[in-house]
């Protein structure tokens, strides 16, 4: 059962990348990267475990911290520089790679170390640097400026390289999505082994444990890709719930649902798979219900997902089949589906967007696009009873003549239900990468034992 590495060669990987992302990069032009840098805690000497900075393990495939790369377009030749460690670093981290044992571990032309980089540029006739620099369009965070001894001898050109980086990572090569096969195929496994393994009385970080152990232990997943989301009962209405404030500790109740957004990591490569099921095996009738309107919105999207359809239409989908849900089971009252999209009651429920690309990292663009041929992106519409946006919405003159409020006010310890699932946009549709119980027989199988896929 353990397979700790897909069949994929990733030193050929990474050379079919940099090869792209210099034949987009202006004629004559010289970009330097720089990798991430070891990191501590607070003011103590314990080292975080390390995860190389995504854009330079998209070009490099590096693991170590403190390198810096070279991207040459004139001559399409790659160049690492690597630290100069001195007798300590062998005796705390083992023995330290040879220049020829980097060259031949990464695949590129030249290895030098760190304190050459200035004279290396100088010697190729570099005036002008291209680097990265730039806002993170998802979080707000800036990208570490580019600084190494030397610089001020060359001119830095920052207005390009963030997006000719950010349009290569766009779409997939093959062998990339063989990656990311095999890290979904391990998280899924992982949800359904928690499923599997769920009952009333555990925690919430008991299931993430048995995720986080299942990844590593059969998938060698030493990283996960965000923070576990191990929502049960109402703490599966926060959106990000796991971080500090909201440490998955609850226990899991008898009754409630357990909503559990967790996807582990593989060469810096994510999943993101959300599923939703009942703390004891078996939905009531209202959770049926609750269930059964996401289920039919992220089955609407994955039907028409294809290259040219635009991704906000695809959000309009999810929202349309939602409120056509809430309006059946009437939780909306009063109006039609187009009155109801006009005054935005589905988004009361499904307040975040419907997915996100993916890849290096979850992701670098927002979705105003249309959609392409090996893109990947996650499919993850939701209902949820929030009381931040339902109470005030119950109270607007506006709005409160088309909710339900005895309804709704009697779900409002409910939760949520997230169905979450990666897809890679193929030629003439998409194809799901994950594999997961979804239907809700499918799903009491899996909790009473059945294996899956259930047959």
């Amino acid at each position: 059962m353990v397979a700790t590495s897909p069949d994929v060669d990733l030193v050929a990987m990474h050379a079919e990348i940099r090869a792209a992302v210099m034949g987009r990069m202006p004629p004559g032009s010289t970009a330097v990267f720089r990798g991430g840098a070891a990191a501590f805690r607070h003011d103590t000497d314990h080292e975080h475990l390390f995860r190389q900075e995504s854009h330079f393990h998209y070009l490099f495939g590096v693991n170590e911290p403190g390198l810096y790369g070279v991207l040459h377009e004139s001559t399409r030749t790659a160049t690492l520089l690597v630290p100069r460690h001195g007798v300590e670093y062998e005796i705390w981290c083992g023995k330290l790679p040879s220049q020829s044992m980097y060259k031949e571990r990464y695949g590129v032309d030249k290895v030098m170390f760190v304190d050459e980089l200035s004279a290396y540029l100088s010697d190729l006739g570099v005036k002008k640097i291209q680097v990265l620099q730039g806002v993170n369009s998802d979080s707000g965070t800036a990208i570490s400026p580019m600084a190494f001894d030397g610089i001020e001898r060359f001119e830095v050109d920052g207005s390009v390289l963030l997006e000719i980086l950010t349009e290569a990572r766009l779409i997939k090569t093959a062998k990339e999505l063989a990656v990311m096969q095999y890290v979904n195929d391990i998280s899924s496994k992982a949800h359904v082994h928690v499923m599997q393994n769920c009952r009333p009385g555990l925690h919430e970080f008991q299931l993430e444990a048995m995720f986080v152990h299942f990844t590593e232990f059969y998938g060698g997943c030493r990283y996960q890709s965000y923070t576990c989301i191990c929502g049960s009962g109402p703490n599966g209405a926060v959106l990000h719930y796991g971080h500090a404030g909201a440490p998955n500790d609850a226990p899991v109740k008898d009754g409630g649902m357990c909503l559990l957004d967790m996807g582990a990591e593989w060469h810096c490569y994510a999943s993101d798979i959300t599923c939703s099921f009942p703390a004891n095996g078996k939905f009531s009738p209202e959770q049926r219900v609750i269930y059964e309107i996401v289920l039919e919105a992220q089955r609407a999207v994955e039907s028409v997902a294809r290259p040219g359809v635009e991704w906000a239409d695809m959000h309009s989908l999810a929202l349309r089949v939602i409120g056509t849900g809430l309006l059946r089971h009437r939780f909306l009252v009063n109006a039609t589906v187009d009155e109801a999209m006009a005054l935005h009651l589905p988004d009361l429920f499904m307040p975040h967007g419907l997915g996100h690309l993916m890849g290096p990292s979850l992701s670098r663009l927002r979705m105003n696009r249309p959609l392409q041929a090996g893109m990947v992106v996650t499919n993850e519409p939701g209902l949820y009873f929030i009381e931040a946006l339902l109470l005030p919405a119950l109270n607007d003159p506006k709005l409160s003549t088309f909710l339900n409020r005895d309804k709704i006010m009697d779900h409002l310890t409910f939760g949520g239900i997230r169905l979450e699932d990666d897809l890679v946009i193929t030629e003439n549709g998409c194809r799901n990468l994950t594999r997961v119980p979804r239907s809700v027989e499918d799903i009491e199988r899996v909790m009473a034992g059945a294996d899956f896929p259930c047959i």
